[in-house]
């Protein structure tokens, strides 16, 4: 589904990215690991066109979307989520995820007009599908830290993707909000056909459900393989985890 191949990206004299390579086979759930500073956000705003890359090329589905900007690439079925979150925090749960799908339906411009009535059906269901649809009337600003990255979600889901890019997820949570929120994906990915590109700290989260972990190091892809074969390779355990994979 998603091929990035040999992508480059520079900041001044700093290259953050240099030469990562990534495959994401449609329905896998695929981790990208690596130390802090490794490239892995920005690898993942050039794949959503946050960014444009120097060199390389990115393809999804076959179709080269290198340098395309980001509502074009998410018209095509890319939709992500991002460390810090990122909501209406003065709108409520219920009008977060309706935006969103409102704009994916081409009703952008109806936003300025009474819209209470639209789209009220695919907005509770994705809001029924993570698990906030109680919270439906609430203001997204007065929701836990952990509600809120799972609203982050349920906003990217109202784009209707085909691969979903999850920044960090569970970033800030609780132990008990990042177990519900692991679920959830999984969940997801079982019920709604998502094909999931993440990133995370957590090496548990990673080895629990990752079918293949891409591993950065210093913007580099040192490999790319299924969770045993990372945990048993020695370069990751020098350059990454500083001893044997836990």
């Amino acid at each position: 589904m998603l091929k990035v191949e040999g992508v480059e990206k520079s900041f001044g004299d700093f290259k953050a990215v240099r030469g990562a390579n990534l495959t994401v086979e449609r329905g896998d759930i695929v981790a990208v690991i690596g130390p802090n500073g490794a490239g892995k956000t920005t690898l993942f705003n050039l794949i959503t066109g946050q960014l444009k890359p120097e060199r390389g090329r990115i393809l999804f589905k076959g179709e080269d979307i290198t340098g395309l900007p980001p509502y074009e690439i998410c018209k095509k079925g890319i939709a992500r989520s991002f460390q810090i979150v990122n909501i209406f925090h003065r709108l409520t749960v219920f009008e977060n995820v309706q935006v969103a799908v409102l704009a994916h339906q081409g009703k952008s411009s109806q936003l300025f007009r009474p819209a209470r009535k639209l789209a009220v059906e695919k907005t509770e269901e994705l809001l029924q599908s993570v698990g906030l649809l109680d919270k439906a009337y609430e203001v997204a600003g007065t929701l836990s830290h952990g509600d809120q990255k799972v609203l982050e979600i349920a906003i990217a889901l109202g784009n209707d993707p085909e691969l979903l890019i999850l920044d960090e997820p569970t970033a800030g949570m609780s132990p008990e909000e990042t177990a519900s929120t692991i679920e959830l994906i999984k969940h997801l990915a079982e019920t709604r056909n998502l094909t999931i590109l993440f990133c995370e700290h957590d090496m548990e989260i990673v080895f629990s459900i990752a079918k293949s972990i891409m591993v950065m190091h210093q913007g580099q892809t040192l490999l790319q393989a299924s969770p045993e074969e990372v945990r048993r390779d020695p370069r990751v355990q020098e350059a990454y985890l500083g001893g044997e994979v836990c």
